[in-house]
C-alpha cells in the first residue's frame, strides 16, 4: 500500500470555512434545539472536523422567547449562579429567567453543551440570540435552516 496516496488533513484558522445560520426557536425544546447548535457551533457536522480547531459555523437563534420546555422543567429547573460574594449565591427558574432575560434560556443551554475551556469560550461567541424575530446581521446574508437539516 502506497502511504503518500492518502493524508489525513486537519483544518486550521486559514483553511475553515464559516457559514451564517439563522434558526427560529418557535416552539422548540430546548435541550434538542440547544444540542444541534451545539454541534453546529463545534463544527461536528463537517467533514473536516478538528476537535482543537473552531471550525463551526455562526448560529443565529431568534424567537428565543417562544421555546418550549417539556414536564415541569418551567418551574422545577433551577439556574445557580455566584455573585462572588459570601453568601452570594442566587437562583432563578426559567419561569423567571425568561420574563426577565428571555434569550438567557438558550444561551445556557448551549454553553453547557459546549467544552469547558478556552475552545468553548470561543465557540460560544458564535452564537446570537435574540428574543424577538428581528436580527441585525442581514449583512452576513445568513441561510435559513430548521432542525431537521442539521
Amino acid at each position: 500500500m502506497n502511504t503518500l496516496s492518502y493524508k489525513t488533513v486537519s483544518a486550521n484558522v486559514s483553511t475553515v470555512q464559516k457559514n451564517w445560520y439563522v434558526i427560529d426557536a418557535t416552539d422548540m425544546v430546548v435541550g434538542r434545539l440547544a444540542s444541534r447548535i451545539a454541534l453546529m457551533l463545534r463544527g461536528k457536522n463537517k467533514p473536516d472536523f478538528t476537535p482543537h480547531v473552531d471550525c463551526g459555523d455562526n448560529v443565529i437563534i431568534i424567537n428565543a422567547e417562544k421555546i418550549k420546555l417539556t414536564g415541569k422543567k418551567l418551574t422545577d429547573k433551577v439556574y445557580v449562579r455566584h455573585t462572588g460574594y459570601p453568601g452570594g449565591q442566587r437562583f432563578a427558574t426559567p419561569k423567571e429567567l425568561l420574563k426577565r432575560k428571555p434569550f438567557a434560556v438558550v444561551e445556557e443551554a448551549v454553553r453547557g453543551m459546549l467544552p469547558k475551556n478556552r475552545l468553548g469560550a470561543k465557540l460560544f461567541r458564535n452564537l446570537y440570540v435574540y428574543a424577538g424575530s428581528e436580527h441585525p446581521h442581514e449583512a452576513q446574508k445568513p441561510k435559513q435552516i430548521t432542525l431537521n437539516e442539521i
